[in-house]
């Protein structure tokens, strides 16, 4: 494991704010393998960065280096101070922005949770759709099949009792053509 090293840096930063166009800036660095603290002065306001792990790994990323590469990158302009190098300094004001950042920054933490387990709640709701929708297919095929066998069972019966229904229409349409005598003398006797 890598020893932690301190450095402090004297710059010369331009600004318009001073006769001479320039104002020292004290950099005071505290260097980790992977992460590092700031101490920054003007002699009049004073800012700290603590760089975390999860930090330099963000940036490193975004830089497509590794964290310890990063942090020596950083090491070398903020702990040395480079002949070739413009070095400026801005304030964003009394830190209000810094804040607004790290509030939104929290929100946006937090949302990415929120979708993350509203994400996972409709996978699991989509799932048991899916089981509930199988389950309700399987009972309704159960049923559909039971009535079809019904219907075979009938449709099977329905021969039968078209033959017997058959000698019966043929008996009623027999007894159609006969007439009844008492019928024949009432007619005869008008």
């Amino acid at each position: 494991m890598d020893a932690i090293r301190h450095t402090c840096l004297k710059l010369q930063v331009p600004t318009d704010a001073q006769p001479d166009g320039r104002v020292s800036i004290f950099v005071k660095g505290t260097w980790y393998p992977h992460r590092f603290d700031l101490s920054i002065t003007d002699g009049l306001n004073a800012w700290t960065c603590h760089a975390t792990e999860d930090e330099v790994r963000l940036r490193a990323e975004q830089w497509d280096q590794e964290p310890s590469d990063y942090v020596s990158l950083a090491e070398r302009y903020l702990g040395f101070q480079q002949p070739d190098s413009v070095y400026g300094f801005a304030d964003v004001g009394n830190g209000d922005k810094r804040e607004e950042v790290v509030r939104k920054t929290q929100s946006f933490e937090k949302l990415k949770v929120e979708s993350e387990k509203c994400l996972a709640q409709s996978e699991r709701i989509c799932e048991e759709k899916v089981e509930f929708e199988t389950a309700l297919y399987a009972k309704f095929l159960n049923v559909l099949n039971t009535k079809k066998a019904k219907l075979r069972e009938y449709r099977d019966q329905f021969p039968k009792q078209t033959t017997t229904s058959s000698k019966l229409k043929q008996d009623d349409e027999y007894s159609d053509k006969t007439e009844s005598f008492d019928d024949d003398s009432d007619a005869e006797k008008n």
